[in-house]
């Protein structure tokens, strides 16, 4: 599955959608030009389909001995569940943080000492969850493999703290596709892609915001 055709299915159903002129705030306070949410992924049976049959290639390619397939919590337990289908392998997720009550688990699903481990992910952005979810997983003794993803800003925080913490990651479609596909697609004007590009280099420099390439 290349990374254009899932670009092109995200924009489609809105799940990445630019709005440079109006930028969304985050919940840290950063002003984005973009706004994801895939899982309405989940909602669009045909993108569904080239999204998991996608992470499932990825997998296959990238991390053949995988045994196990652990989703983050809660956007990437959907999609670990229906790899796993795909590719016949047990999967779990991982809580972010252990429940108070019953077993206290957070892992959820078996996992023996040793077992070779790929996370399933929905985006990266800085890096800090999935690498609190690899920890988790290399405590209870998982040898993880590594980690796939539907999309990844590719923001020079994120690989710095992937690459820091022994974290390989593998993604179906990156932030520069998917502006220069916007922009092909005139979802987005093509002036707008430096500016796009501007924020992911550094989004604490609001310098983009309003400005023209």
């Amino acid at each position: 599955m290349n990374a254009e055709t899932i670009a092109r299915d995200l924009l489609k159903i809105r799940a990445v959608f630019f709005r440079p002129d109006e930028p969304f705030t985050w919940a840290s306070g950063i002003k984005s030009p973009v706004y994801c949410d895939n899982r309405l992924t989940l909602t669009a049976p045909e993108v569904r389909n080239d999204v998991e049959t996608g992470l499932a290639e990825l997998v296959e390619e990238y991390y053949p001995d995988a045994e196990v397939l652990m989703g983050t919590s809660t956007a990437g337990i959907a999609h670990a569940a229906i790899v796993g289908h795909l590719l016949k392998l047990p999967m779990g997720y991982v809580r972010s943080g252990a429940k108070d009550h019953g077993r206290k688990n957070q892992i959820e699903g078996r996992l023996l000492p040793g077992q070779k481990v790929v996370v399933v992910e929905d985006l990266i952005s800085t890096g800090g969850s999935v690498i609190e979810v690899v920890n988790v997983l290399r405590e209870a003794g998982a040898d993880v493999l590594g980690v796939v993803s539907i999309f990844t800003y590719g923001m020079q925080k994120g690989l710095e703290r992937l690459a820091a913490a022994g974290v390989v990651n593998r993604s179906l479609c990156s932030f520069d596709v998917i502006a220069r596909v916007a922009a092909e697609e005139d979802y987005i004007r093509p002036d707008d892609v430096e500016r796009l590009l501007r924020f992911r280099d550094d989004p604490s420099d609001e310098s983009w915001i309003g400005a023209r390439a």
